[in-house]
């Protein structure tokens, strides 16, 4: 239910909590203001991105929104959606495709808002746990965390690795000698095949996205790949999410053509703080033409961090191999676990079960490490 969690006047802090769909589109200009306000957002917090993935993934019901206001303007809001199982919690919305989770706090009335956003997710919470997952470090949620009265726990979550923001040369030149020119040339070879970069204006956005997951589609035939990206919600949630992102300056989404054709498409997402690489789709043929697809997509994004306040280049979730040829720095993402006295157990139950996959984990490293995968 809608409503105001304590009384309060008009020029004070009030926590409230948003459960209809309706009033949650309605938030968009509001949300908007306080998005530019908090240094520690991330594109993955901004409206565009989570209106849409609740409109694709979102169950009716289950949408919590803690909103935090002074008169009309929002000072903070958590955004959440209540889960059943394998526990009663409350998660952040944009789920398993967002790779931070974070709530949004006016960073001009930091300690007064995250107290009060504390006091209206207690309230909120009341038989649940309340798990943020994927923090990352120095998220606006940390301060919430700090003022938490009743049982919480801090635990890893997934490794994202980070690059400074500098510009393709200056990422070369991190590089040991030998590799760095390997690099140039490279980039050498990508200019004497004349592949053209452009920037897809607004009113192109729709088509670029849809040929994006064409080439995602088609460079990854016969291979694994992350079943989601193939799924129609998920394009619909891309596709809906995005251009109000390029308009806004949240996103930019780059064309690469060879010979006229459209031959790579990528997605990366602005914040203040970073630049994120999201998603791209490449054609096989240029790998055939000898085009490193990995040195096309690291150029284009570090055109958005060179020469800005952006602290860094994130290569966002994963440990993959070929991450670590530009020699990026690894940042652990957090699970910030918070409870009632009442649903301490809850808390208990998945510290419990992030220490033993985490010690399941190294158990089987250490065991392929001698050999015990061999047939």
């Amino acid at each position: 239910m809608n409503g105001t969690l304590r009384a309060a006047p008009r020029s004070a802090l009030r926590a409230e909590i948003v459960t209809e769909e309706g009033e949650f589109a309605a938030l968009a200009p509001a949300w908007g203001r306080l998005y530019g306000r908090c240094g520690a957002a991330t594109p993955f917090q901004s409206h565009a991105w989570l209106y849409s993935w609740w409109l694709s993934y979102g169950t009716p019901g289950r949408l919590r929104l803690v909103l935090v206001r002074e008169g009309d303007e929002l000072r903070a809001v958590a955004p959440l959606m209540r889960v059943r199982r394998p526990l009663p919690a409350l998660v952040p919305l944009g789920g398993s495709i967002s790779d931070y989770g974070d709530v949004l706090i006016d960073d001009e009335y930091a300690d007064r808002a995250a107290a009060t956003l504390a006091e209206g997710l207690s309230l909120a919470a009341r038989s649940a746990l309340i798990d943020f997952r994927e923090v990352r470090p120095g998220g606006a949620v940390e301060r919430v965390y700090e003022r938490w009265s009743g049982p919480r726990r801090r635990v890893r979550d997934s490794v994202c690795l980070e690059l400074p923001a500098l510009s393709m040369d200056g990422l070369v030149g991190r590089l040991p000698s030998s590799k760095a020119q390997r690099v140039r040339a490279k980039l050498r070879k990508l200019s004497a095949l004349g592949i053209e970069r452009r920037i897809v204006p607004p009113g192109e956005v729709d088509s670029a996205l849809r040929r994006l997951l064409e080439l995602h589609r088609l460079q990854w035939q016969g291979r694994k790949v992350t079943s989601e990206h193939l799924q129609k919600r998920f394009a619909e949630h891309l596709v809906r999410s995005v251009e109000p992102m390029v308009i806004s300056g949240d996103a930019v989404v780059t064309e690469f053509r060879l010979d006229g054709a459209v031959m790579a498409v990528d997605l990366t997402l602005l914040s203040p703080r970073l630049a994120g690489g999201y998603l791209y789709g490449a054609h096989p043929d240029l790998r055939e033409r000898k085009a490193d697809v990995a040195v096309i997509l690291l150029d284009a994004c570090a055109r958005h961090t060179e020469g800005d306040a952006r602290g860094a280049l994130s290569l966002l979730r994963g440990d993959e191999p070929y991450k670590h040829h530009w020699r990026p720095d690894p940042v652990v993402n957090q699970r910030l676990l918070l409870a009632r006295r009442r649903t301490a157990p809850l808390l208990s139950a998945v510290v419990c079960d992030v220490l033993a996959r985490s010690r399941g984990k190294q158990l089987v490293r250490r065991w392929r490490e001698r050999g015990g995968d061999r047939s």
